[in-house]
């Protein structure tokens, strides 16, 4: 079993940054919503685990690329960057304001 509190200093990003990094390529995007949060709309490109199933997920992740992780407004998602700083993720950050940030800014999200 892992917490569900969140740590205080849990690394952050904001959605233009999210964006310049898809533009650049050097990020990987996890969505830890739940499923049918994920399926009304999602960034493109993410890979979805819920935040319930990472602890035992975590271990198919490739490590080839840092984690920007995302959930609706952005409290799941530093959970989930604590559990993956915890297992040797160093570089993952949260995704501030999550997707509802993502779509208020103007960007698509997948249906």
């Amino acid at each position: 079993m892992f917490s569900l509190l969140r740590r205080s200093g849990t690394p952050e990003i904001d959605v233009e940054e999210l964006d310049r990094l898809i533009e650049e390529g050097s990020v990987r995007i996890l969505d830890v919503r739940e499923d049918h949060e994920f399926r009304r709309g999602h960034v493109a490109g993410a890979t979805h685990i819920p935040l319930r199933s990472l602890p035992e997920r975590v271990g198919g992740l490739t490590r080839d690329r840092r984690y920007a992780v995302i959930c609706q407004s952005g409290s799941r998602s530093c959970t989930a960057v604590d559990v993956l700083r915890d297992r040797g993720f160093e570089d993952a950050v949260s995704v501030r304001g999550g997707t509802g940030a993502w779509a208020r800014s103007g960007r698509l999200l997948v249906r």
